[in-house]
């Protein structure tokens, strides 16, 4: 049975989201408080950066089942995926859950559903949404149903592991499990699994929070490494090829909207227990300024302003999210230097600070290139032409992307995070 449905927030999860349900025959309003993005959806255009969604929303657009607007409008179902970022503090900033949900009163009716899909704390759909939904005058549970039901995707991979992923349903009961459960099952073909609102909710906090732990654990190795003068990559190379291990990678930090932000979401609401949570958040916190510590040991021998290019400032490689990037906050951090110019290259990215178009201006005269996102563009660089142009051709890899040896032979002084080679 096919159900009008109202997704508030058009972001990268909302979006595609719409576009899913729009695709499987149900009618979509998406609702979004930018103008901009509302506009271009109405003309079938997206703002964002993901593979075959701007196909699959055209599409959508074109068969009326997608439309666009600033305001709810009346559904059966009622979709919350807006942003829920963090406060200066560390805690979770619920201000644009609570103002979706006061946006939708209006439009509530007897029989609607409600899904948070917005990552939170544990407790929020119970504390905050349900009180919020109260006030309807609904029986919450009977005539209003409600349940969290968290988006588990990879950017670059939203749109297949929409489909593909297994999911949460997590009700404030038994029939709002089973309600939500159907209503995603139109295209989820992984496993969808029913528990309680908060379980859901932590579910989906210690999902990332694992990951970030692990590359907490990677990156303290490759500080290790580096006073050891041993190489990191190769220690996890081989430590891997135990049956039962599986080391993460080092790098320059840990972004974007999920791994960066949802573990302070469980240290919130326990701070005295959640110690190894908090220490792998400020070990992976730290690497921006141990990238500049590199970067300062790199060039100090050179007189003068130094010209440093930075390769990528998105989160991760491909894409062009940059919400809590670790290579913005470097960028920053570079600013500071007065002895440093910052040149920023991503072709991913339409505006940032420093931000250079043209990568062989950006190498021209410079004294220090640093990889700082593996994107793809930069895997097969014409290596002798950028020596040509670079004033002194020092390299920082903080990805081990590129091949040190060849590198090494056409004259570069290659540095690696995890390895302090070359000083």
């Amino acid at each position: 049975m096919k159900k009008k449905i109202c997704i508030l927030g058009l972001g990268y999860i909302g979006l595609p989201t719409a576009a899913m349900f729009a695709t499987h025959g149900h009618p979509i309003t998406g609702v979004d408080v930018n103008p901009e993005v509302v506009q271009a959806l109405n003309q079938g255009k997206i703002i964002i950066e993901e593979p075959y969604l701007d196909i699959m929303v055209q599409a959508a657009v074109t068969s009326g089942n997608l439309t666009a607007s600033t305001e709810p409008t009346e559904a059966d179902v009622f979709i919350i995926a807006v942003p829920t970022p963090m406060n200066q503090d560390k805690t979770a900033n619920l201000t644009y859950v609570k103002e979706a949900a006061q946006s939708m009163l209006p439009y509530l009716r007897k029989g609607n559903i409600v899904v948070l899909e917005s990552t939170s704390p544990p407790g929020t759909v119970e504390e905050v949404l349900v009180p919020i939904l109260a006030e309807s005058g609904l029986a919450i549970g009977e005539e209003l149903l409600v349940a969290h039901s968290p988006e588990r995707v990879l950017p670059g991979k939203i749109l297949m592991e929409l489909v593909q992923n297994n999911r949460i349903v997590g009700g404030i009961n038994q029939q709002s499990c089973e309600a939500v459960r159907d209503l995603y099952r139109t295209f989820v073909k992984g496993e969808i699994f029913l528990t309680d609102a908060t379980t859901a909710e932590m579910c989906k906090l210690m999902e990332n929070t694992f990951r970030d732990v692990n590359i907490a654990l990677a990156n303290e190795l490759a500080k290790i490494c580096e006073e050891m003068n041993i190489n990191a990559w190769e220690v996890i190379q081989l430590a891997n090829k135990h049956p039962r291990v599986n080391l993460h990678q080092p790098g320059p930090g840990v972004g974007g909207h999920c791994l960066a932000i949802d573990p302070w979401f469980i240290i919130e609401k326990q701070p005295q227990l959640a110690q190894m949570i908090t220490l792998g958040r400020n070990i992976n916190d730290s690497m921006p300024k141990h990238v500049l510590k590199r970067t300062k040991e790199i060039i100090r021998n050179i007189d003068g302003k130094k010209k440093v290019v930075v390769l990528g400032v998105t989160y991760k490689p491909d894409i062009d999210d940059m919400r809590e990037s670790p290579l913005l906050q470097f960028v920053s951090l570079l600013e500071q230097e007065e002895d440093i110019e910052v040149v920023v290259i991503d072709p991913h990215v339409k505006e940032c600070p420093h931000l250079e178009k043209d990568i062989w201006k950006a190498f021209n005269n410079s004294h220090l290139v640093i990889v700082g996102v593996h994107h793809r563009a930069f895997a097969h660089l014409d290596f002798n032409q950028m020596k040509a142009v670079m004033k002194v051709p020092n390299i920082l890899d903080t990805r081990n992307y590129w091949d040190e040896e060849e590198l090494s032979q056409l004259g570069f002084h290659y540095y690696l995070l995890g390895k302090k080679n070359g000083e």
